[in-house]
């Protein structure tokens, strides 16, 4: 598909696609939060990771599974998926692939662009923070935009809570690859190379990955 302008928001046809192709291409794009009181803060994806729904054991969509917890998987492609995990965190995802497919890509770290301020005092930081420790991280990234439960299910958009945005173009040959984090239960699954991230960027989660895509 043609890619959007920089700073346009990307549209729900944009996720309509395989996991692994959307969490590439969200490389480089913004991830805006809107809080409440109307502040934007703004991160630039730099890692993600593809989940690719009932074939995939890292997926809580394996084998279709459907419970209360992973509903918002299976809502129109473009909404979040949002879950708490290890009792102390939360994760965000984007849901893709065709309606009602499961798939989904979690966003695992970014790069401050606007209300760094606000975001270190939701991380309880103080400068000069290392630009990992604010964002770099799935559960991070979330402490840092103020993400929770409550935005389970929020539709990405313009007007919403949480919006995702083209960003400038991004090399190839700039993306490296390699296995998810933490899911060694998925046996084959676990070394799928569906982790992706951008080669020199410093907010990039641990442990790092330089495989080129």
């Amino acid at each position: 598909m043609k890619a959007p302008e920089p700073g346009r928001p990307l549209p729900a046809s944009f996720f309509a696609r395989p996991p692994a192709e959307v969490a590439r291409a969200l490389l480089g794009a913004r991830l805006v939060r809107r809080l409440p009181d109307g502040e934007r803060l703004v991160l630039r994806l730099v890692e993600t990771e593809a989940y690719l729904g009932a074939s995939d054991r890292a997926s809580h969509a394996w084998a279709g599974r459907r419970t209360v917890r992973n509903a918002s998987l299976y809502l129109p492609a473009g909404h979040a998926y949002v879950y708490f995990i290890y009792g102390l965190h939360y994760c965000l995802n984007v849901v893709t692939n065709p309606d009602g497919r499961g798939g989904a890509v979690l966003l695992r770290a970014g790069e401050a662009l606007a209300g760094t301020e606000r975001m270190l005092r939701h991380r309880g930081l103080t400068p000069p923070a290392t630009r990992r420790a604010l964002a770099g991280g799935p559960a991070r990234l979330c402490q840092a935009l103020a993400i929770d439960r409550a935005l389970d299910g929020t539709r990405f958009g313009p007007r919403q809570p949480l919006a995702l945005l083209a960003g400038e173009p991004v090399a190839t040959t700039e993306i490296v690859a390699g296995p998810r984090v933490g899911v060694d239960y998925a046996g084959e699954a676990a070394a799928w190379p569906l982790r992706f991230a951008l080669r020199t960027s410093p907010e990039v989660s641990l442990p790092r990955v330089d495989r080129p895509v």
